[in-house]
């Protein structure tokens, strides 16, 4: 449109061209031609004959190339060549000597030498002057495809009907507002504070024994003080208010929870009792004041949580509840309040939009649910005169963010006085479609925090509101009172409302600010939305990286720089095989809305999966776009997934897909489009300026012939989409038009440049682009003959324009510019051969070997520590020990201490250590032998698994990370008698005793350990550690047992620092006087905290048991399809790996991830830990690789399946099911902590039915084991290699959990048959969905040891598959599993917790068993000292 006006283009302006069709002909060379040489055949047909034929011998007789000959030629035979060009035009075979002359010109060019810039300077200008005389455009492709006859000025669409019945309230409010301003009541809380209550007015009758305080819960007094509350709405309606809210501002769950009453049944209550006592309250003014019409607004507060706001300043990613959990609270309040009678609701004082997005969102759902609407009016608080909420939003953008939800009204409130208020509530009225309202503080608050100003005072500074006419209804917020309403209506009764008023039509969208899009239908480039690409996966490698390794900081500087560059909206896309979407997606927009500069721009959330769609938009305060949906999965999908973005307000992207695949051609696009237009807007009820269709880019310049005009057809279609489907959007991924063309920097820009032209003018409204690129490489800068090339193949204008321009990109500089091209060798890029870097191999020897103990490289050590050894500056080979190989360790402890290395990297160090001193042993025995020193060390430590245990995992490692840290090590092995540890102590003049245990029994033990160490008078620090320690029972239980130190270690990364100052005598003493300051202080703690704790007697508890209806077929027991033991031996262990649940494996080895990557596999992308986390995981598969493949491991196992019946607190095992014979005995240990619910007193008991019921039930057991694995870690134990004997002993436990998952799934389904239907996959079944429990002996629902006898007895256990009890009922191997199986629908796991003395008594007997043993089993459970 820029170009002089001349033949051809005013050709293209009479219609040569087809409609939306780009010409930019005129610039072109090869149009040039055309358009000459088609006019000069027609002037001078003779001339162009004799040249004709007598050009051909010429050619034929030089037997030069055709280049050469040209450039010899060309220009004395400019005439003849001219006319040889028209002759073979006419012909029909002029397109390839066009191509072949134009290929002429730029060699020449490209020559670069006087002569051929002249002879190709008058080519150029003898066809300039040809086109001057006379011109014929050539004609641009038609977009394929026949496009669908609409009649007239296009299709006429249906108005959307809601189908949901209106409550009388929308006639009568609507009615009033047109006719009146209307009032609404003043603040509840000023008037309450005006009765002085105290803490027993907020208990009452119902509350007297609540655990918290509850003065300041001012929604409870509706039903503890309902007089006062009665009063308040009564002294509001008699002052003339027209609408009084329900005293439901906290009315949440989540509100409750600061009180403790966040139990559904209570807050339910709270709602439904406001809304009756308010209503109790209009009906009676209404009955004694008749034609008056008074309303109840049930009022819905903002919460004490933010969706936009970090609770925490150190992350601001982090959020402190979900959208979810506000929506469900937002969703039960509103039920309640509807059933207590609420005529409106009223979403009030919102700091954050983002919770009231949840609101509306609730409240929607709430409607479809119950097919009825009711009026809602919305009401923003602006915190100050910046005119934004709290989470930033300007007023504007809030009204953008919720009018989707079509408000009956929107308004302010709260915050301000009326006079800050006024200029915000003008702004409000003039971009609402909807009526406005507004109620003000009472001017702004004194030192003291109360409001001074006055009813009259109030009055006179809202009455430019009513002058100007910006309101429909006021009323008053904090600080006021009847008083005040009253004065406000006496003033704005004269004045006439606000008039409700449209709105243009165009589409809004919001960030932290207003984005309302109004086209310039004159020129769309101009008004073009840029979509920024680079926070999108596919557009960013630099930001793909950065969201896989975690660093989100600087995924969020990618968006910053995007925003700054001049990007309109921002496109987030996580959609990627390495990237688990939900949780990425989440996190980024999260941190993206708690930046404002960022956030400040509405946000398009991408991806192809709709459940990251929706976790994205929820994290969205503003009104974004999703993007995208399509008709692909019919239309039923299409329409649930555009009814659930309707109900977020988002704007949305249709893409041009139907069930049978992509859209290329125009009329396929047209159609698609046109579909999902209609249900969008007949059946959905979107609005036409929120859809907006993506029909395609597709890429062309690919080599396929079918591939040419998919550019055509992208602008044809734009055009015919935006006529058809009014007030519709178009836009698209425009770097999908060159992808054949990525890596050249000028010609992939030129083409998204020259598309942008073209699909603009057609009427394209946005695109995703890199937003400085689309500013920087501006159209008419494009490079003339660069833009020709790229014209050609957008617009299909020749059939060989790829092969040209392929040919062309391959001269440029692919670093270059559209705009600034350079050809390749135009500049010197400076020498091509750095100089690397030294490798880790050219470093010195102590340098390498420091670089192998911290990457854990073993390949070079044996040499590195050789060379070390002869290089003459280690006189013996202990010195290199003490040299470099502890320095590198040294280097290695530290970054372990500070948390840059890892667990598996610091134990594969080790190996690396372990292996070069086995290198030097020889020679330091024999140093040794000849000068009888001995090594030096940092300390001696030794470490035991204590007796009655076998577990020794975590032992290993702290035994490797202190080794790692030249500590000595002596490890006693598991097992140990006490006996044996102190021996080994003073045998090994030990510095340290490590203890490690994993059942509760190993406590008791170390106790006893504890009492000989005092017994013996020694003084040595006792370290205990171990999964069922904790520091409590440390300072409870252990520390008074001796007068060391005693000191618990949480992990393996502990020990170090804790040995190293307990040995250190700068600061030893100053640690254990700490220590046992803290340990003093726990046991007050402890002690006071049995001494508040109530527990009731037992029968209290068995009277206050789990009742079960057994008579109800859903608890009817399911008799056993297999009764008695079946035997699983060599078990497949193939089969059990996908059971496996990896989430403990990595807790062995202290890897843990933090939120939202806790847990596998979302750890392996924590940015801290994942990495080695991965390293990790794939060296356990090439291990489990070898177990399966050489047959380690043999999984056995045995089930047993029983009649039994409940007896008390114990369960019956019964031969048959004449229940005759008793085989066997399990017993039960009740719950015994008071409870501040009415909930059951437990006892696993409870779920088998009782045998006075007369009902036969049954009960299963289990036990299963890994054999086989001592083979393999006695073989690396041998080698020394202690991170894989790790590996092994871990790898094997975590098989016997998987085969027991497995066994239990055989049993439901199979062999005990009651659940043969059930379908879960094995998340699901880590996750315990299935029906029934498998609780073990010794755990929190039986925590008794002893028990696992019973199961022992009955089933032959160790004789059907070789596991065995120790004294201390550890089982053995380590690798085992055992427990009982519960089959019913009520069966639930629990924890027992402490338990009386008389409890003790009654287990005792009932087990046969002298009490004082009962105490040491039941030792850690026991709410007494025994």
């Amino acid at each position: 449109g820029s170009h002089p006006v001349g033949p051809v283009h005013r050709a293209c302006q009479a219609g040569a061209g087809c409609a939306g069709q780009p010409h930019g002909a005129q610039n072109s060379l090869v149009a040039k031609l055309r358009s000459a040489l088609a006019g000069y055949w027609q002037q001078h047909p003779l001339p162009v004959a004799v040249g004709m034929v007598a050009m051909i011998p010429l050619v034929v007789m030089t037997g030069m190339s055709l280049v050469a000959f040209l450039a010899s030629l060309v220009v004395p035979l400019l005439v003849p060549t001219v006319a040889l060009l028209g002759g073979a035009v006419y012909m029909g075979h002029g397109q390839t000597v066009i191509d072949v002359v134009s290929l002429l010109v730029r060699k020449l060019r490209g020559l670069d030498t006087a002569a051929t810039t002249a002879m190709a300077d008058r080519v150029e200008q003898a066809t300039e002057a040809v086109v001057n005389a006379v011109g014929t455009p050539v004609k641009a492709p038609e977009a394929t495809g026949a496009l669908p006859e609409v009649a007239g000025d296009g299709p006429v669409y249906k108005p959307f009907k809601d189908g949901l019945e209106r409550s009388a309230a929308f006639d009568q409010l609507d009615s009033l507002m047109k006719e009146r301003i209307l009032f609404i009541d003043g603040a509840m809380g000023t008037q309450i504070q005006k009765w002085k209550l105290e803490e027993s007015d907020f208990r009452g009758d119902r509350y007297t024994d609540h655990s918290d305080e509850l003065k300041g819960n001012n929604d409870l007094l509706v039903i503890t003080r309902p007089d006062v509350i009665e009063s308040i709405h009564n002294a509001f309606l008699e002052a003339g208010a027209d609408i009084i809210e329900t005293n439901t501002f906290n009315g949440t769950t989540i509100s409750q929870a600061d009180y403790a009453l966040d139990q559904k049944e209570e807050v339910d209550l709270i709602n439904t009792t406001a809304a009756r006592l308010a209503k109790k309250c209009t009906a009676a003014y209404m009955a004694a004041n008749p034609g008056s019409v008074k309303f109840v607004a049930g009022a819905i507060g903002p919460t004490n949580k933010t969706l936009s706001v970090s609770p925490s300043v150190e992350n601001p990613a982090l959020r402190g509840i979900t959208f979810d959990e506000v929506a469900q609270a937002y969703y039960e309040q509103a039920v309640a309040l509807y059933e207590g009678g609420v005529d409106l609701f009223l979403v009030e004082t919102i700091f954050d939009t983002g919770n009231a997005r949840a609101a509306l969102y609730a409240l929607d759902r709430f409607f479809e649910e119950k097919g009825v609407r009711i009026p809602v009016f919305v009401s923003g608080t602006i915190v100050d005169n910046s005119g934004r909420t709290l989470s930033g939003q300007t007023n504007e953008a809030f009204w953008n963010s919720v009018s989707h939800a079509k408000p009956f009204a929107i308004g302010l409130n709260c915050a301000l006085g009326a006079k800050d208020m006024k200029q915000y509530i003008a702004n409000l009225s003039r971009c609402a479609d909807c009526y406005v309202f507004c109620y003000p503080n009472a001017g702004l608050p004194n030192a003291m925090g109360g409001y001074d100003q006055g009813g009259p005072e109030m009055a006179e500074d809202v009455r430019p509101f009513c002058e100007e006419g910006l309101v429909n209804a006021i009323g008053g917020c904090c600080g006021t009172g009847p008083e005040h309403i009253a004065a406000i209506k006496a003033m704005a009764g004269s004045y006439s409302p606000r008039e409700k008023h449209g709105v243009d039509d165009v589409m809004r969208l919001s960030g932290l600010e207003p984005l309302n899009y109004v086209p310039d239908e004159s020129n769309m480039r101009s008004t073009f939305l840029m979509i920024g690409e680079r926070c999108n996966v596919a557009g960013s490698r630099i930001y793909k990286k950065a969201i896989v390794d975690g660093d989100y900081d600087k995924a969020a500087g990618i968006a910053v720089s995007q925003v700054n560059q001049g990007a309109d909206i921002l496109d987030i896309n996580m959609d990627d095989g390495l990237i688990e979407g939900v949780p990425a997606m989440t996190r980024f927009v999260n941190l993206l809305v708690s930046d404002p500069e960022v956030s400040r721009v509405p946000f398009m959330i991408d991806s192809s999966k709709f459940h990251i769609v929706e976790a994205g938009i929820k994290c969205c305060q503003g009104k974004c776009i999703v993007n995208s949906i399509s008709l692909k999965e019919g239309e039923d999908k299409f329409r649930e997934q555009a009814s659930e973005i309707r109900r977020h307000g988002a704007a949305v992207v249709v893409m041009a897909f139907d069930e049978e695949g992509q859209a290329a051609t125009c009329a396929e696009k047209v159609r698609i489009c046109t579909r999902a237009y209609r249900i969008l807007v007949e059946e959905v009820g979107f609005n036409p300026q929120d859809i907006i269709f993506d029909p395609n880019i597709l890429t062309v310049g690919t080599g396929l012939a079918e591939h040419n005009n998919y550019a055509v057809d992208f602008i044809r279609a734009t055009s015919e989409i935006k006529r058809l489907c009014p007030g519709c959007k178009v836009s698209g991924g425009v770097s999908n038009i060159a992808f054949s063309f990525r890596g050249n920097e000028p010609v992939r820009r030129a083409f998204h440049s020259a598309f942008l032209h073209h699909a603009c003018k057609a009427g394209m409204d946005m695109g995703i682009v890199n937003a400085k690129q689309v500013q920087d490489d501006v159209y008419e800068k494009i490079d003339k003959e660069l833009l020709e090339l790229v014209e050609d193949v957008l617009l299909n204008r020749c059939e060989n324009a790829t092969e040209r321009m392929l040919e062309y990109a391959g001269t440029l500089d692919p670093k270059s510019t559209p705009t600034n091209v350079r050809r390749k060798g135009d500049t010197d890029s400076g020498p091509s051969d750095k100089t690397a870097g030294e490798t880790w191999r050219d470093l010195s020897v102590e340098k390498r070997i420091e670089h192998a103990l911290i990457k854990g490289i073993d390949a070079h050590v044996v040499a590195d520590t050789e060379e070390a050894r002869v290089s003459g500056r280690y006189p013996e080979p202990l010195n290199v020990i003490e040299g470099p190989l502890m320095d590198g360790m040294n280097v290695v402890g530290d970054l372990f201490g500070a948390g840059k290395m890892f667990l598996p990297q610091v134990i594969k160090s080790a190996r690396v250590m372990k292996k070069a001193v086995g290198h030097l042993i020889p020679y330091i025995e024999e140093a040794k032998r000849k000068s009888g020193n001995t090594s030096d060390n940092a300390g001696v430590v030794i470490m035991a698994t204590v007796k009655g245990d076998v577990h020794d995992i975590g032992k290993n490692i702290v035994s490797v990370v202190l080794g790692c840290n030249n500590f000595k090590v002596i490890d006693v092995g598991v097992m140990c008698p006490w006996e044996k540890i102190l021996d080994a102590a003073v045998e090994h003049n030990a510095d340290v005793i490590g203890l490690s245990g994993l059942i509760t029994p190993s406590l008791d033990e170390m106790v006893t350990v504890a009492k000989r160490m005092e017994e013996r008078n020694m003084k040595v620090p006792l370290l205990i550690g171990g999964a069922t320690t904790s520091k409590m029972h440390t300072a409870v239980k252990i520390s008074p047992q001796y007068s060391g130190s005693v000191v618990y270690v949480l992990d393996a990364s502990r020990s170090v620092p804790v040995v190293q100052t307990l040995l250190d005598k700068s600061s030893a003493q100053d640690f254990k006087d700490d220590v046992k300051e803290q340990y003093e202080e726990l046991r007050d703690e402890f002690f006071a905290g049995m001494e508040d704790r109530t527990y009731l007697d037992l029968k209290a508890c068995q009277s206050k048991k789990m009742e079960v209806d057994w008579s109800l077929p859903e608890n009817a027991p399911v008799k056993p399809s297999h009764m008695g033991t079946r035997v699983f031996k060599e078990y497949p262990v193939k089969d059990v790996v996908p059971y496996i649940d990896w989430n403990p494996f990595f807790q062995v080895w202290q890897l843990r991830g933090r939120y939202p990557n806790r847990g596998y596999p979302k750890i392996f992308k924590d940015e801290t830990v994942g990495t080695e986390a991965q390293k990790l995981f794939d060296e356990a598969q090439a291990m489990l690789k070898r177990i399966i493949d050489e047959k380690i491991i043999n999984l056995v196992g045995i089930v047993g399946l029983y009649p039994a019946n409940s007896v008390g607190d114990d369960i019956e095992v019964y031969a048959d099911e004449t229940r005759a014979e008793i085989v066997g005995k399990f017993h039960g240990l009740r719950q015994q902590a008071e409870k501040e619910t009415s909930d059951p007193y437990m006892c696993i008991s409870d779920f088998i039915a009782p045998r006075d019921t007369g009902i036969v039930d049954y009960v299963g057991a289990f036990a299963n084991s890994a054999l086989g694995v001592e083979k393999l870690t006695q073989e690396y134990k041998a080698a020394g290699d202690d991170y894989n004997y790790i590996m092994a002993e871990a790898i094997a436990d975590r098989l016997a959990e998987a085969f027991a998952e497995k066994l239990h799934e055989i049993v439901r389904q199979d062999v005990w048959g009651y659940s043969k239907d059930e379908k879960l996959d094995v998340d699901d079944l880590l996750k315990v969905k299935y029906q029934g429990i498998r609780p073990a002996a010794g755990y929190p629902s039986q925590p008794d040891h002893t028990e696992k006898q019973s199961m022992w007895k009955l089933m032959n256990i160790k004789e059907e598959i070789g596991m065995e009890l120790t004294e201390s009922m550890a089982m053995l191997p380590a690798a085992s599993v055992s427990g009982l199986y519960f089959a019913g629908p009520m069966s639930h796991y629990f924890a027992v917790g402490k338990i009386t003395q008389e409890q003790v008594d009654d287990y005792a007997v009932r087990k046969k068993m002298p009490r004082e043993e009962a105490e040491r089993w039941l030792r850690p459970m026991l709410n007494y000292e025994p």
